[in-house]
């Protein structure tokens, strides 16, 4: 390296580093150096640097030199110094020296070069570091404000963490909230709604709209309805006074909505016992089905003869476009409910007979022929109803629902306080949930809180909004929790729930029942359920279940009782229950079954329970069923397969591959689906699984083929319902065997 020797002569005197670099760039073949010129360009840089130092006036000159390194280092990106740094290069001359005990330093000074640049270094890439870390810190501080990452639980799902969203449902709570509802003046469905969506934001939910649809409704008149009696010239209300009564006696809304929606209008004259060409009909509800908490024998009701939806869209929902049918009326009779008490009076049974033996049907006279004349002005129009819908998303299968519903719809001073206790309670939960929800929990599955309008008038606001979902929710609804008057009666507890489903609610009887003396125990039936329910059972096939709690009569007769609306200063819910306990167990329960279904990783239906189901059915059939009997055990042994390799594996959770717990989930789903019948006689629901009540427990379809059978002496109509339940008994066992297959062939592909 002779050649690129430093001269004194030099006229700028630059500084070694600044050969060394002149040399890297003149050599063209490689930027660095090889061993040898590295190690001898390291020694001869720390010599000159040593000759350096010794001038006069390098205390003054180290600062200026410090800068023009860094600045240097900063205009010349082709400058290197790493290259004549490495650690492996042997000592530099100022340590060598200073290690040899005959050195004397003759001036202080800072430490050696190579101490010096080694510590600039470090600094400079800590600085670098440290900018780098607090930009990082504001990038991500902004990215995290503006795309927030999905929520994750912070805990895992498990019956612990269920107890602890449950014990925040407190009776007292239930109680206020019911309050605050029955201050809010009941001027229209909108303002109820409107009021509802602000409380559900208040806990929280922070998704939560209002969906309104402009129906056809059929409202009370401007006077009420009357029942003239032509042999003695009497006229009365429906509630059974006299129309000559002084008004102000009376109550004027139970004047104004007792009255049948959607009957025909006008005046009418018929016969009490004309066998055929009728016009009209009375209805009126039995003593004997009256509860007896209530003293409802003089109280006429309410009902509507709509079985579900805006009339002029049957089958599609009534959105901006829709074609309006013409059907102001849904039957060419003139209906008119009555009271006990009028029934009484217009079959001529005295008073004394009643009093005697207040459970004896009433009955029409043996002989005698009576006329009366009814006057009914209810008046059809178009009005808004709004339904309040709130999403509380899923942390894992966002598109998998869990509908918990209520109602806030009911005639004004009409249908009692029910609509406010569901309310209530509805809000109770969602109190809960919310909770634990801003602590960092959230369930699995997508949770769907709804507060329906238009309940009273044919469950039309729960209607409308699933005809307009439909194929969303065909493919992606779960399951549908009721909370339809929760509290009608004191005393017990009635569980209703679909054959797939009552395992689940028997458990959580036996795990939330705060009244334990009113719970009975696993007595879960499949009878059919009132309320907003009705859609999603009967035409989405959708597994089904509530808790309420009711007079045993409700549960053992015909359901009729349950769609009568009656004035709602004759049933007080304050009344039935004062401290709120049987809510808060109705709260607790619906929260139970709820967790499981919005958060277990295999949903918690019974397949095997649909299987059973269907043989207890059949049992006792006077038609003689030997196919469906065969069918129905087929069913129960793919059934059994079903629930035994599909179900156990899964529940384990070291064989819960997420494409196996997807797919057996998808299958569970739609087990209930099977059952769904095209056209059931009036009155029965499309969903074979359902019972009329408590006391029968076949088939209703084949039940009423059977009645038509012994009235018209033709055994066509038997044989039409045998093959629609022998159609939807093998649909199931095929829907069955097709998801083992299934599970089989894709076992197998791993293998």
């Amino acid at each position: 390296m002779g050649e690129n020797e430093p001269s004194a002569a030099q006229p700028d005197k630059k500084m070694a580093y600044h050969k060394v670099n002149a040399d890297q760039r003149a050599q063209g073949h490689s930027p660095y150096l090889d061993s040898d010129e590295l190690q001898a360009t390291a020694l001869e840089l720390e010599w000159d640097m040593e000759k350096e130092l010794e001038e006069p006036g390098f205390d003054h000159f180290r600062l200026d030199s410090a800068a023009q390194h860094h600045l240097g280092n900063s205009q010349s990106p082709e400058l290197d110094l790493e290259p004549i740094q490495p650690s492996s290069s042997p000592k530099g001359r100022f340590q060598r020296l200073q290690e040899d005990p005959d050195y004397v330093s003759h001036y202080t000074r800072q430490a050696p070069k190579s101490n010096r640049c080694s510590f600039l270094r470090v600094l400079k890439v800590f600085c670098t570091a440290l900018i780098l870390f607090i930009f990082g810190i504001v990038i991500g501080y902004y990215a995290r404000k503006k795309c927030p990452s999905p929520p994750t639980p912070q805990e895992p799902n498990n019956p612990h963490i269920y107890h602890e969203i449950l014990k925040e449902i407190k009776a007292e709570n239930i109680r206020q909230i019911y309050r605050d509802l029955l201050e809010f003046p009941r001027e229209d469905d909108a303002e109820v709604a409107v009021k509802i969506l602000a409380q559900w934001r208040s806990q929280g939910l922070e998704d939560v709209r209002l969906v309104n649809y402009s129906v056809l409704l059929d409202l009370p008149g401007p006077s009420s309805n009357t029942v003239t009696l032509h042999n003695t010239g009497e006229c009365f209300y429906p509630s059974g006074q006299q129309c000559s009564t002084d008004p102000k006696t009376l109550h004027s809304q139970d004047l104004l909505y007792s009255y049948a929606a959607y009957s025909a209008k006008g005046t009418l004259e018929l016969s009490l016992l004309e066998d055929a060409g009728f016009g009209g009909a009375l209805l009126y509800t039995d003593p004997c089905d009256l509860p007896k908490t209530a003293d409802l024998a003089d109280k006429a009701f309410m009902v509507s003869l709509n079985s579900g939806g805006d009339p002029s869209t049957p089958g599609y929902a009534s959105i901006d476009g829709s074609y309006r049918q013409n059907r102001l009326n849904l039957t060419t009779l003139l209906v008119q409910p009555i009271s006990a008490v009028l029934a009484r009076k217009l079959i001529s049974l005295t008073e004394d007979t009643a009093q005697k033996d207040k459970c004896t049907p009433l009955q029409l006279p043996a002989a005698g022929k009576k006329r009366i004349s009814l006057n009914i002005q209810s008046v059809t129009t178009y009005k808004t109803i709004s339904n309040v819908i709130g999403y509380l998303k899923g942390a894992v299968f966002p598109d998998r629902y869990v509908i918990v519903g209520s109602h806030h719809s009911s005639l004004k001073g009409y249908g009692g306080q029910g609509w406010a206790s569901s309310t209530a309670v509805i809000t109770a939960l969602l109190q809960a949930l919310m909770a634990k929800v801003q602590r960092g929990w959230r369930p699995d599955r997508t949770l769907l809180f709804c507060s329906w309008g238009g309940t009273a008038l044919g469950n039309v606001g729960s209607y409308e909004w699933a005809e307009d979902l439909r194929n969303v929710l065909q493919r992606n609804a779960v399951a549908y929790v009721s909370l339809h008057n929760p509290v009608t009666g004191n005393s017990t507890l009635h569980p209703v729930a679909s054959p797939s489903l009552q395992q689940l609610a028997a458990e959580s009887q036996s795990i939330n029942c705060v009244e334990k003396g009113r719970c009975p125990g696993s007595n879960v039936s499949s009878v059919q359920i009132q309320g907003d329910s009705d859609y999603f059972i009967n035409h989405l096939g959708v597994p089904a279940t509530q808790f309420s709690y009711e007079d045993i009569k409700a549960s053992e007769n015909s359901s009729f009782l349950s769609e009568a609306l009656f004035p709602a200063h004759a049933t007080k819910t304050e009344e039935l229950d004062p401290s709120f306990s049987l809510h808060e167990t109705i709260a607790k329960l619906t929260g139970q079954v709820t967790l499981q279904i919005a958060t277990d990783p295999v949903l918690p239906f019974n397949a095997l329970d649909i299987a059973l189901e269907v043989q207890n059915s059949l049992k006792g059939d006077e038609a003689g069923v030997p196919q469906l009997l065969a069918v129905a055990s087929q069913l129960r042994d793919t059934a059994e397969l079903f629930q035994s390799d599909e179900m156990r594996p899964a529940n384990d959770p070291q064989e819960r591959a997420p494409v196996r717990v997807r797919m057996l989930n998808d299958v569970l789903q739609g087990l209930e689906k099977s059952f769904l019948v095209h056209q059931p006689p009036p009155g029965l629901y499309r969903n074979i699984l359902y019972r009329l009540d408590d006391r029968t427990s076949q088939f209703s379809v084949l039940l009423e083929a059977l009645e038509h059978c012994k009235l018209h002496q033709s055994n066509e109509t038997v044989q039409a319902a045998l093959s629609k339940v022998l159609n939807n008994i093998n649909s199931a066992q095929v829907y069955f065997k097709a998801g083992l297959d299934v599970f089989e062939t894709t076992l197998a592909g791993k293998k």
